[in-house]
């Protein structure tokens, strides 16, 4: 039965402790010496807990009501008021002890709010994580300013990368933001920082024509770069894969047998609640390629494991840093732009959208969406093996055999 306030003033202490129920998880707690105080009881991931909300009379019904409320809003949503509670008091003591680093609340914000929320959080890791904290990592989170995150910003603005120098900003930003809701500081630092002058982000149309093609084969093949790196972006141009698709991939995702690379859904890039598995249908060069990283694995369950331990993959950049360590004589590109550039060539040689597109992972939008769930696997099957086999001659124009040249 609820409590009234008529009610309440009609409590009366007694030797030992007690409580009375207004509902819903909301109690009034009553000590022998007649203070009284409001708790909320809840149960989360089957645990019980408790949580006192404030006195009473200070706090009244009505607002102890709208306070459980809240609370109970929370504990629906996986949150729990405990915890929050204790986090808050331990960001008021370090606070005050002026303890807390940017790296340490870095590590938090990135284990709190990206690990947990985030699909693919190794982005935003990077960028805190190998940008800002070699910076600015033991410095205290509140001290640092505008200047500073222009300093890294432009760092890489100024070296010609502004969509990273933009993308760098909003981590930044970000993670500012929950600090400010921690209220372990009052100001963004990253907001003063405006993207206006760092650059404007732009939808990227680089693809590389037939010729280039041949220059970027012959380029790695012929360079020092570790052989698993020359395979990686070889296969990455010839499956139209995502960069993460291949360091995330373990051998017990393909089936040599049926010509298949089944890519789980945790790997795929999609929208929330729109995650899907997707198949690539390996032609006879792709499949030769991973036999030959196979034996290059040594016995890790990775495909591309990283040098210093078989128990990772390759570093999210490390395929990046090896292109960026080649001289092509054209216009720079960048990983991503291989999807483009096989996306661009199979459309001008007539391949059908819907079937590039299924290809690339993507899945349609609007009415044709809806309508439009096929595989088209025999067709992709056909497109995959011409596209390997058009690559294949655009090198061996000049004589040139990919899967001999640079070996080491």
């Amino acid at each position: 039965m609820s409590l009234t306030v008529t009610k309440i003033n009609s409590l009366r202490p007694k030797l030992k402790r007690y409580t009375a129920s207004d509902g819903r998880g909301l109690f009034l707690d009553i000590t022998p010496n007649g203070a009284m105080s409001w708790l909320f009881r809840y149960r989360l991931n089957g645990e019980q807990e408790k949580i006192v909300i404030g006195p009473y009379p200070v706090l009244g019904l009505k607002d102890a009501r709208e306070k459980r409320d809240t609370l109970a809003g929370k504990v629906a949503s996986g949150i729990s008021p405990v915890e929050e509670k204790r986090k808050l008091r331990a960001d008021a003591t370090a606070r005050s002890a002026g303890e807390l680093t940017v790296r340490e609340f870095g590590e938090r914000y990135l284990k709190e709010q990206v690990d947990k929320n985030w699909k693919d959080p190794s982005h935003e890791r990077r960028y805190i994580e190998k940008e800002f904290f070699p910076e600015f990592g033991d410095r205290p989170l509140k001290d640092i300013s505008v200047i500073d995150v222009q300093t890294v910003v432009y760092r890489k603005k100024n070296n010609g990368h502004e969509a990273t120098a933009l993308r760098l900003r909003s981590a930044i930003k970000r993670m500012y933001d929950y600090a400010v809701e921690r209220r372990l500081t009052t100001m963004n630092p990253a907001t003063m920082v405006a993207t206006r002058f760092i650059g404007k982000a732009v939808r990227r149309k680089r693809h590389l024509n037939p010729r280039e093609l041949r220059e970027f084969l012959q380029v790695i093949y012929r360079s020092n770069i570790r052989r698993q790196f020359k395979l990686a972006l070889h296969i990455l141009l010839l499956t139209l894969v995502r960069k993460s698709m291949l360091l995330l991939a373990t051998w017990d995702e393909f089936d040599f047998e049926a010509g298949e690379w089944n890519i789980p859904k945790e790997h795929v890039k999609a929208k929330k609640g729109e995650e899907h598995e997707h198949v690539v249908y390996m032609s006879k060069q792709v499949a030769a390629m991973f036999r030959e990283l196979n034996a290059l694995s040594g016995g890790s369950r990775f495909v591309l494991p990283g040098r210093s331990t078989l128990n990772k993959p390759f570093a999210q950049n490390a395929l990046n840093k090896a292109l960026e360590g080649l001289t092509f004589k054209m216009e720079p590109f960048t990983i991503h732009d291989q999807r483009r550039t096989a996306s661009t060539l199979l459309g001008e040689n007539g391949w059908a959208k819907d079937w590039v597109e299924k290809a690339l992972s993507h899945e349609l939008g609007g009415v044709a969406g809806i309508y439009n769930r096929a595989e088209y696997a025999k067709q992709r099957k056909e497109m995959l093996q011409w596209w390997a086999d058009y690559v294949d001659s655009l090198v061996t124009e000049q004589k040139v055999i990919v899967g001999n040249f640079g070996h080491q």
